[in-house]
C-alpha cells in the first residue's frame, strides 16, 4: 500500500490534437516506465483504430514515480463525442493538467474541459504546449489564457511534449500543487469504477480508484448497485504493463479482475466494496449521457443477428455511452436501433464492431430523438423516423436543439455566419477572445448538425475553426416525414424526418441514386419520394426489352404493333405480380453517411 500523502491523481485534459497522447508518451520516458527500446509514438492508445486515426477514444491510466511520489496519470480523448470519457476519468482524479497550443490558442474544447474540471472542484495545471514550433507564440496565448480562462500568465507553463523541454518542471509542479487524495485505509472499502473492458479470457477488467479503505486480492467483494458478491481473483496497477499487487490504498489507482462474465454487472460508476464489512452509501456515480444520434445497425447476413446482439453487449461495457435496442425491417430484417453522442462516435463504434468482432454490418441514415405531440394531446418521443405516425394523428413536432461555440479566426466570421444561417441555426452571441480570434455561438438543430456541419465547418475555414456543442432542449419545428416507394411499396429504411424547406432537395437526390442502384426488371419500375400522399419526387428504372421484331423484316406495320402489343401485356401482367428485389448494395451505398 503506499502512502496517500505520496499520491497525485491527475487527468490530462486539452482540446483534439493539442498534444496529450504526445506528453504521456514523454512522461512514460522521463519517469522510466517504459524501456527506450519499446518506447513506441501513442504509447497508451491500444486501439488499432485509435493509431490509425491519430486520436484517443478510449481514455488510459498508468502509474508513474517521479521522485518519491506516486503519479497516476490519465490520458482522455480530445473529441467533442468522448466528452463522456473526460468526465468519467476527471471523478478519479484531484488535479488536471490543462493544454493548450501555443501556436493555436484557445480552442473550444479547451474551454469546455476546463469548466469540467472546476465542476469537479479540481486543481488545474496549465501549460503552453509546442513551443517548439515557429508558428507558437506563447506569450500572446498565455495572456488569452489569462483573460478567458482567469488563470495567471505567470503561472502557466511552457513545454514541448515533442522534444521534452519543459516536462521535468511540469512534473515538478503537479507534485507541488494538486492536493494528496485522502481517505481512510481501515474504513470499509469503497472504490469507483470508471471504466471496464471485457477480456474473453479472464472476464470483466475494471478499472477503479479507492476512496476509502483496502482493496485486498483474494478478498470477497461486493457490487453494491448489482447486489452480486465475487472474489477478487486480482488486482493490479498498469506500470503501464498491468502488475499484479497485494492490495490497493486510499487514493491508488489500479484494476480488478474478479471473475465477472455478466457485463452487465461491472458498469462505470459502480461501487465495490467488501462483502463482509460493506459500505455505508454507494459512492456518486456518473450521470448517464443521453444520445444525440440514432441509426439502425444490421447484419449483412441474418443470420448474424446473434453474434451481433453478443458482440453489442460485450462492446456497451467498454463504452457505455451509447444504447442499443432490438428493431426490425421490412427490407433490411433483423437489427438494432443505436444511439450515439455523435457521428464520429457512430462510426467508431461500427468501425469497431466490424474489426474486433468481424462482423458486417449496413448502417441506416442517422437520425435524431423526436417528441411529437399527437392530436389526442399526449406527447411520444421517437429515434426511428419509420414509428412516426399518420400525419392526421400529428399536432405538432419538436426537434432537440444545440448550443454550439464556433471559435475561430476572425476572418472567418461571414462564411461561418452563411454556414450556419443555411442550417436553420440562430445567432446567439459574438464575443472577440483576442483582436484575431472569435467566439460565435448559436442555437442551432441537431439534425442540421450530424450529417456534414463539422466537415464543412473545417473545410470553409481551412481548418482553423474548432466547435463544441452542448443539448439546448427541444424547439417546435415545420418537420415532415419523407417515404420512398419503390414500386409503389414504401421502404422503411429509406424513411427519413426532414424540414419542408428540405424535402424536396433531399428526395429528388435519393431518387436520382436508386435510379442508378435499383437494377432493370422486365418492367418499368417507378421510385418516387412522398409526403404523406403528395408525390414530391420521382425516377423510373425502365424495363429490360426483348427485341421481339428481330424475325420481322418488311411486311404489314400492323403485325409487329401485333407483336408489341401482346409483349406490352405480358409486360402489364408481369408488372402486378413482380416484385422488386433491391440488391443490398443500394442499401449501402444510398444510405453512406457521407451524402
Amino acid at each position: 500500500m503506499v502512502d496517500p500523502a505520496s499520491i497525485r491523481n491527475i487527468s490530462i485534459i486539452a482540446h483534439i490534437d493539442h498534444g496529450k497522447s504526445t506528453l504521456s508518451d514523454r512522461i512514460l520516458e522521463l519517469t522510466g516506465a517504459v524501456d527506450a527500446r519499446n518506447m513506441r509514438e501513442q504509447f497508451l492508445d491500444s486501439l488499432e483504430i485509435e493509431r490509425e486515426r491519430g486520436i484517443t477514444i478510449k481514455a488510459q491510466n498508468v502509474r508513474v514515480r517521479w521522485g518519491g511520489t506516486t503519479i497516476h496519470l490519465i490520458d482522455t480523448p480530445g473529441h467533442v463525442d468522448f466528452g463522456y470519457e473526460v468526465s468519467r476519468s476527471l471523478a478519479a482524479c484531484e488535479g488536471v493538467v490543462l493544454l493548450v497550443d501555443a501556436s493555436q490558442g484557445i480552442e473550444a474544447q479547451t474551454l469546455h474541459n476546463c469548466y469540467l474540471a472546476l465542476e469537479h472542484d479540481l486543481t488545474i495545471v496549465a501549460a503552453l504546449n509546442k513551443i517548439d514550433l515557429p508558428a507558437a507564440d506563447p506569450d500572446r496565448t498565455a495572456l488569452e489564457i489569462e483573460t478567458v480562462l482567469g488563470i495567471p500568465a505567470s503561472e502557466i507553463l511552457r513545454i514541448s511534449a515533442k522534444t521534452g523541454e519543459g516536462v521535468p518542471a511540469l512534473l515538478d509542479a503537479v507534485v507541488e500543487r494538486v492536493p494528496a487524495p485522502t481517505g481512510d485505509p481501515d474504513a470499509p472499502l469503497a472504490a469507483l469504477i470508471f471504466d471496464s473492458v471485457y477480456d474473453q479470457y479472464r472476464g470483466v477488467v475494471s478499472s477503479l480508484r479507492v476512496v476509502n479503505g483496502t482493496a485486498r486480492a483474494g478478498a470477497q467483494i461486493r457490487l453494491m448497485q448489482a447486489g452480486t458478491v465475487h472474489t477478487a481473483e486480482e488486482i493490479g496497477v498498469r506500470l503501464p504493463a498491468s502488475t499484479p499487487v497485494a492490495d490497493l490504498g486510499p487514493g491508488e489507482v489500479g484494476y480488478l479482475i474478479a471473475g465477472i462474465k455478466d457485463v452487465g454487472e461491472a458498469r462505470s460508476g459502480e461501487t465495490v466494496t467488501q462483502a463482509d464489512r460493506p459500505a455505508d452509501a454507494p459512492l456518486p456515480g456518473y450521470e448517464h449521457p443521453k444520445p444525440m444520434v440514432f441509426c439502425g445497425l444490421y447484419p449483412v447476413d441474418g443470420d448474424d443477428f446473434e453474434d451481433l446482439r453478443d458482440s453489442l453487449e460485450k462492446l456497451r461495457l467498454n463504452d457505455a455511452s451509447f444504447t442499443y435496442e432490438p428493431e426490425t425491417s421490412a427490407a433490411l430484417g433483423f437489427g438494432f436501433r443505436c444511439g450515439f453522442l455523435g457521428l464520429l462516435h457512430m462510426e467508431i463504434v461500427r468501425e469497431r464492431l466490424e474489426r474486433e468482432f468481424g462482423l458486417s454490418l449496413i448502417a441506416t441514415a442517422p437520425s435524431v430523438n423526436y417528441r411529437i405531440t399527437l392530436t389526442s394531446a399526449t406527447t411520444i418521443e421517437i429515434a426511428s423516423p419509420a414509428a412516426m405516425p399518420p400525419p392526421n394523428q400529428v399536432a405538432e413536432i419538436a426537434e432537440p436543439m444545440l448550443r454550439i461555440s464556433i471559435i475561430s479566426p476572425s476572418e472567418y466570421i461571414g462564411t461561418l455566419m452563411d454556414l450556419a444561417s443555411t442550417r436553420r441555426g440562430s445567432l446567439v452571441t459574438m464575443t472577440y477572445l483576442s483582436p484575431e480570434r472569435v467566439e460565435l455561438i448559436y442555437r442551432i438543430p441537431l439534425a442540421e448538425v450530424v450529417i456534414d456541419f463539422y466537415d464543412q465547418l473545417k473545410s470553409r475555414t481551412r481548418g482553423y475553426a474548432s466547435l463544441d456543442y452542448e443539448p439546448d432542449g427541444y424547439q417546435v419545428a415545420d418537420l415532415v416525414k419523407l417515404d420512398i416507394l419503390i414500386n409503389q411499396e414504401p421502404v422503411d429504411a429509406f424513411t427519413a424526418i426532414v424540414h419542408r424547406d428540405h424535402a424536396y432537395d433531399y428526395g429528388r437526390q435519393l431518387v436520382t441514386r436508386l435510379r442508378e442502384l435499383i437494377p432493370r426488371q422486365l418492367f418499368d419500375v417507378p421510385i418516387q419520394a412522398a409526403i404523406g400522399s403528395r408525390i414530391i419526387a420521382r425516377e423510373t428504372v425502365k424495363a429490360r426489352r426483348k427485341d421481339v421484331l428481330a424475325k420481322c423484316y418488311g411486311g404489314d406495320i400492323t403485325r409487329k404493333r401485333k407483336l408489341l402489343e401482346k409483349q406490352k401485356e405480358g409486360k402489364k401482367r408481369m408488372k402486378q405480380i413482380g416484385r422488386v428485389e433491391v440488391p443490398q448494395e443500394a442499401f449501402i451505398s444510398a444510405l453512406r453517411i457521407d451524402r
